[in-house]
């Protein structure tokens, strides 16, 4: 299995996981009128085990991607760092202030809209660069 059919798989395992809990959740205490329409024993078996899977599928993962970690952390934070940028106020000149009894304020940004989409691009651009060194890498690395 290579490392890109094993984050599919994480990622499958971590929905039946949420599933088989779901099922222990919901139908463990019912009226007793009711009948289940699951066993909970059977659910929360499926659900520990599905649990070991995982587990020993990240480890696995995370072995593989020891030459990477780098790429990986670096993609997650420029993703942050771009969403946050994103939001960052860069208004200039006149506006109505809310906060201030709908009086005309005049605000000055330091880092103007421009640079601002400017620096999101360039973290953007570095974000797809590492993205396909890590799909590459995904591809051609089996795990141990």
């Amino acid at each position: 299995m290579n490392l890109k059919q094993a984050l599919k798989r994480k990622n499958r395992l971590v929905g039946l996981i949420a599933e088989e809990y779901i099922k222990v959740s919901q139908y463990n205490s019912v009226d007793d009128v009711n009948q289940r329409p699951y066993s909970v024993r059977e659910a929360l078996q499926n659900w520990l085990n599905l649990t070991d899977e995982l587990i020993e599928l990240k480890s696995k993962i995370q072995i593989a991607n020891n030459k990477v970690n780098d790429k990986i952390f670096r993609l997650a934070e420029l993703k942050t760092q771009a969403k946050q940028l994103k939001k960052l106020d860069c208004t200039s000149g006149l506006y109505y202030s809310k906060w201030s009894d709908d009086k005309v304020v005049t605000k000055v940004a330091e880092i103007e809209v421009v640079e601002r989409d400017n620096m999101v691009k360039e973290m953007e651009a570095q974000i797809e660069k590492i993205q396909d060194e890590l799909d590459e890498w995904n591809h051609q690395t089996i795990l141990p």
